[in-house]
């Protein structure tokens, strides 16, 4: 029996890869009377999704028909006589991307990784297919969009039993949230990992879920843990992930000058790190510079280099979850206000901006934070930048994005990451983000 199960899947799963890859919709709309599209190949772990893109691939024009190329397992490869081009025809690239749209509209996954380590939008870009990688971003968008609101209801009671609802087969099709603790606003972890509905049909067995959380990334632990420089001065902390490191300060030299673009101004900074943003925040010279920092390591690094005789500094030691509502109760308001924290997920920043900022920012004011959102993958980049942007809109507020350019090779060349984790950070830009209230 389970030898027969075996050759139905095999069967099965490489007809949905041969048909993807086809880009052959009517035979998708019968095999799928049979499954879903969010599986992958046991061995390529290729789905269906990387199938229709990487047969795109101008180099694999001559074979993209042959059950190894199906399979997965030259899956994005290229024979190096690729000349870049997209593929030869229009109608080729409207052809994959209607299959895109079926296969997520029947429960492919958008960031499934493959053996290659690459999502189906991963190829996307690296083939130069941006029509279909914007598919890709698109889908991304809407699955976050909707699991970080299903994240905030409670699970409704089972059924009966023999409640009729019990046939009925329900799939949204859409990958869990990247918003997890084991992927926080900036602690980087890999948010293309996923752990999947295993409730597909049994001949198909559905994406490989991920590992278990890391503890070592919640806030929980990281508030007690001890916090260590590196000789490059990187904050560790007791896990070596990174929590602050100077490669970042362009980043906050340039944010400082953004939020203050004059004197004489209040400013909050929610979690002072190295200092780098602090340090940077009192050379514009702000009437009041509020700082809220919860870890004792910190806390202590900043009595012994006397941060509370700077000029009109005033720190508020804790979580910022206990002081920005008093803040609110004393009617404190601020001309800018900065979210840098670390082990948080997404949700608490989505929660500070939308419960918080709106009551502590002045009329004219600024906002900004850290956007490490899925900073360690393109595709979870792109697709964060456009979540953060539609959140903050619901909010009230409206974003400017300005692109700094990320010296990855200089940090490597200068050993920033030794000892560190994470990479949580592999692009060329970073998209620093100024918010105001919408007008």
């Amino acid at each position: 029996m389970a030898e027969e199960e075996e050759i139905e899947y095999d069967t099965l799963a490489q007809s949905v890869l041969l048909a993807s890859s086809q880009h052959d919709i009517p035979a998708l709309r019968k095999l799928l009377h049979n499954c879903r599209a969010n599986f992958q190949d046991p061995e390529s772990l290729s789905s269906p999704l990387h199938a229709a893109i990487a047969a795109c691939d101008p180099d694999l024009s001559d074979s993209k028909n042959n059950d190894e190329h199906v399979n997965g397992t030259t899956n994005g490869a290229t024979n190096g006589t690729s000349n870049g081009d997209l593929p030869d025809t229009k109608t080729e690239l409207e052809q994959a991307a209607a299959t895109l749209k079926y296969l997520l509209q029947n429960g492919a996954i958008w960031n499934d990784l493959d053996a290659n380590n690459e999502t189906p939008g991963c190829i996307a870009k690296r083939l130069g297919l941006d029509p279909l990688y914007d598919i890709m971003v698109d889908a991304g968008v809407r699955a976050e969009l909707l699991l970080n609101r299903l994240d905030g209801y409670e699970a409704l009671p089972e059924a009966d039993s023999d409640s009729e609802e019990d046939d009925v087969n329900i799939d949204i099709g859409a990958a869990p949230a990247m918003t997890t603790d084991e992927n926080p606003s900036n602690v980087k972890d890999d948010p293309s990992s996923t752990t999947e509905d295993t409730s597909s049909t049994p001949n198909i067995p559905a994406s490989n879920p991920s590992p278990p959380p890391d503890p070592s990334l919640t806030n929980s632990t990281y508030l007690s843990s001890t916090l260590t420089p590196t000789p490059t001065n990187t904050l560790l902390d007791a896990s070596s992930n990174g929590v602050m490191m100077t490669w970042e300060t362009p980043i906050m030299t340039r944010t400082a000058t953004l939020l203050l673009p004059t004197p004489n101004l209040r400013v909050l900074n929610i979690g002072h790190g190295l200092g780098i943003l602090d340090n940077a925040l009192q050379t514009h010279s702000p009437a009041s510079h509020h700082i809220i920092e919860a870890h004792p390591t910190v806390l202590s690094q900043m009595r012994s280099n006397n941060w509370s005789a700077k000029p009109n500094i005033v720190i508020h030691e804790g979580r910022w979850q206990d002081i920005a509502p008093n803040l609110l109760e004393q009617g404190e308001t601020f001309d800018a206000i900065y979210f840098d924290t670390f082990a948080e997920p997404y949700s608490a920043l989505r929660t500070f901006f939308s419960e918080f900022v709106v009551g502590l920012l002045s009329e004219g004011g600024r906002f900004g934070f850290f956007m490490g959102c899925g900073a360690d993958r393109r595709i979870c980049y792109d697709v964060y930048t456009k979540v953060v942007k539609m959140d903050l809109f619901e909010a009230g507020f409206e974003v400017e994005w300005e692109e700094i350019e990320v010296d990855v090779g200089g940090m490597e060349e200068r050993g920033e990451w030794e000892g560190v984790r994470r990479r949580y950070w592999v692009l060329d830009e970073y998209r620093l983000p100024i918010c105001r209230f919408l007008e």
